[in-house]
């Protein structure tokens, strides 16, 4: 996966490759998908929910967007059954991966806890459930129309957000930067995820 599809992908920064290479991706999809986890395709993780696992290569690009460093703080946003938070986790100091699915954010507990990464947790519910914790990096897991303002709030001052961003039909990967009361918005490339709320865009969105 590392060679044949990261790097063909644009993938290079160091750091990166090692974090997905360590991190078993099978344990991540349903048991009936687990052969056909490394394909560089979307594995859909619920079906009622529309809940999916990213492919490798867009995840990838959107994490070496954001930039991680050893020492941030991460907000992993529709952390799904766990796999984007372990591997943020073996870039960064901690990791919040955030779920709605109450069902999905138990199994990602429990597969973080089979990997026993000491530095990653999962939080079930909305955003409010994270009280008044600030982070260096949030990642969002899905493309969305608008990026909430509660998520924005959230960053430290000097701090990345990073987002796949609907735009006339189109994923446009986009890095928000704040400084002071300041949000610099950066478009970096194009991609295709589905929605991390599939509900109507009229609808509450709850992260």
């Amino acid at each position: 996966m590392v060679e044949s599809q990261l790097r063909a992908g644009g993938v290079l920064d160091r750091r990166v490759l090692a974090a997905m290479g360590q991190v078993p991706r099978e344990i991540f999809v349903p048991e009936d998908r687990s052969s056909l986890a490394y394909i560089d395709a979307v594995h859909i993780l619920d079906k009622g929910t529309g809940r999916f696992l990213s492919d490798p290569t867009t995840f990838a690009r959107l994490v070496q967007l954001a930039k991680v460093g050893a020492d941030d703080r991460v907000l992993d946003v529709g952390a799904g059954t766990g796999y984007s938070t372990a591997v943020l986790a073996a870039l960064a100091r901690e990791v919040v991966g955030l779920e709605a699915d109450a069902r999905l954010a138990e199994i990602a507990q429990t597969n973080i806890s089979r990997l026993t990464p000491s530095n990653a947790q999962i939080v079930s519910g909305d955003e409010a459930g994270l009280g008044d914790a600030q982070f260096e990096v949030i990642l969002i897991e899905g493309a969305v129309d608008a990026i909430p303002d509660a998520l924005l709030k959230r960053l430290t001052d000097g701090g990345r957000l990073v987002a796949l961003i609907r735009e006339g039909g189109v994923g446009v990967a986009t890095l928000v930067q704040r400084t002071g009361d300041d949000f610099q918005r950066e478009a970096s490339f194009n991609a295709s995820l589905p929605p991390l709320d599939p509900r109507p865009s009229g609808d509450v969105f709850v992260f």
